[in-house]
């Protein structure tokens, strides 16, 4: 079957066959004459990428037969064709839905070939649109673009189906790298405002004199190089999401007017006096205890509790398992296809390597080290000696989160059992403590010995 199905109504057979050899001189579109306007109405569901109606046609009008294609499927394009030099009548039909009148003359074939190829042009990228509203559905499905089984990933995706599902204001927090404007987006793309704007806007990343201009735009002359009006950030994403990030950074005075923007729905551009209406979803993030600040009197109480909404935490990479060799698996499969290296393989010890490390810098930076050890490596199998970490043994990268003194023993104690291959004299003799007080640990359950 040809790309292009074209429908011809055209009571007149010799017109019809005319216009059908036209059309068909492009070899992508196939062409079907009717000469009445029922026997094209009830094969609508083909389908047609255009139809042409004559306008005096007998039994159903050509005029009738336009708003019955429309009501059935408003989208498909309709291209009236008549003898009637009518300014009246042709913008009627216009009105009713035509896409197109043109008038029965020498230049009719012409005119309409132009028409069927900018037709052709539109559902070129309607397609287009279409396949990338899918890749941006199917990208942000949690499951494939949040990449983990863990148990503790599982109960992230519990929360972001309930924000996908409620319309309600969502604070994301976690350490650097864990991945929080990727589940901003999830949450966007994966909600009933998917076909409008998902703006992001890093607070850390704007000098504090020009936020207020980023964020809520400025009128022309507003300021010195104000030349013409800008939109700010939420008005760009009217009817959207807008994605604070690092929201902990924005400076107080900043806060109180983004508080009033919330509670008014509505913005003030810098140097005008009217105010725009906005509709707009806030998704927050920060690395920081936003708790914490509020106490330190570094941010506004009644902020906080305007966007606490439905609080995510995303967890590190150290508390998520076999998350990592999941994670370094699809970033070197990831890495090697883009640069066309061949399949590369993490062996055993660089696994065990990866999973002794406690990865500060979370997922960013399991992804820069894969893709450092896919270049380092001779081969296509991926070793210890490949792996370079920021720090040399991973044992200072504890001090990152506050332990018990229990904890940072057993912690210590399987990380050189990892190192020396669980020889326990060994580890106790570079520990400098007794066999037993390893065994007892084992023993007792605190440690594993693999």
């Amino acid at each position: 079957m040809s790309m292009n199905k074209i429908f011809v109504v055209e009571d007149d057979r010799f017109y019809g066959s005319l216009l059908k050899h036209h059309l068909e001189l492009n070899p992508d579109n196939e062409v079907v004459l009717f000469e009445h306007a029922g026997d094209c109405l009830k094969r609508l569901q083909e389908k047609p990428m255009a139809i042409t109606l004559d306008y005096s046609l007998p039994g159903i009008s050509g005029s009738e037969a336009l708003k019955a294609i429309k009501r059935i499927d408003p989208d498909i394009p309709v291209i009236m064709i008549s003898g009637q030099e009518d300014v009246k009548t042709a913008i009627n039909l216009l009105k009713d839905g035509a896409y197109d009148y043109l008038l029965k003359d020498d230049d009719t074939k012409d005119r309409l070939w132009n028409a069927m190829i900018n037709i052709g042009k539109r559902k070129e990228l309607e397609t287009r649109v279409e396949h990338l509203e899918q890749e941006v559905e199917q990208k942000f499905q949690f499951d494939k673009s949040i990449i983990g089984n863990s148990p503790v990933l599982q109960d992230v995706f519990r929360l972001l189906n309930k924000a996908v599902k409620a319309p309600i204001t969502v604070s994301i927090t976690g350490e650097t790298g864990t991945g929080k404007e990727v589940a901003a987006k999830a949450i966007h793309f994966n909600s009933n405002r998917k076909k409008k704007p998902f703006v992001p806007v890093n607070m850390a990343a704007i000098p504090s004199e020009l936020i207020e201009s980023e964020l809520f735009g400025y009128e022309k002359g507003a300021f010195t190089g104000a030349n013409a009006r800008k939109i700010g950030k939420f008005e760009e994403a009217n009817g959207g999401t807008i994605f604070l990030d690092e929201i902990a950074e924005m400076p107080l005075p900043m806060q109180s007017k983004l508080l009033r923007v919330l509670q008014e729905e509505e913005v003030t551009r810098l140097g005008g006096n009217g105010t725009v209406k906005i509709d707009v979803r806030i998704i927050c993030a920060t690395h920081r205890n936003l708790a914490e600040e509020v106490e330190k009197g570094k941010f506004r109480e009644d902020l906080y509790y305007r966007l606490l909404g439905l609080p995510i935490e995303l967890p590190p990479l150290r508390d998520r398992d076999n998350d990592i060799l999941i994670l370094a698996k699809y970033f070197l499969d990831a890495f090697s296809k883009k640069n066309k290296m061949g399949a590369l393989k993490l062996d055993k010890m660089a696994q065990d390597k990866l999973m002794s490390y406690p990865f500060p810098g979370n997922i960013r930076e399991l992804k820069a080290l894969i893709e450092l050890a896919a270049v380092m490596t001779d081969d296509n199998i991926i070793r210890e000696e490949d792996i370079t970490f920021r720090s040399k043994d991973g044992v200072g990268d504890m001090m990152l989160k506050e332990r018990s003194m229990k904890d940072y023993s057993r912690m210590i104690v399987e990380h050189f059992l990892k190192k020396y291959h669980n020889d326990i004299k060994k580890v106790a003799a570079v520990l400098d403590i007794g066999v037993s007080s390893i065994y007892r640990m084992i023993q007792q359950g605190e440690i594993e010995s693999k």
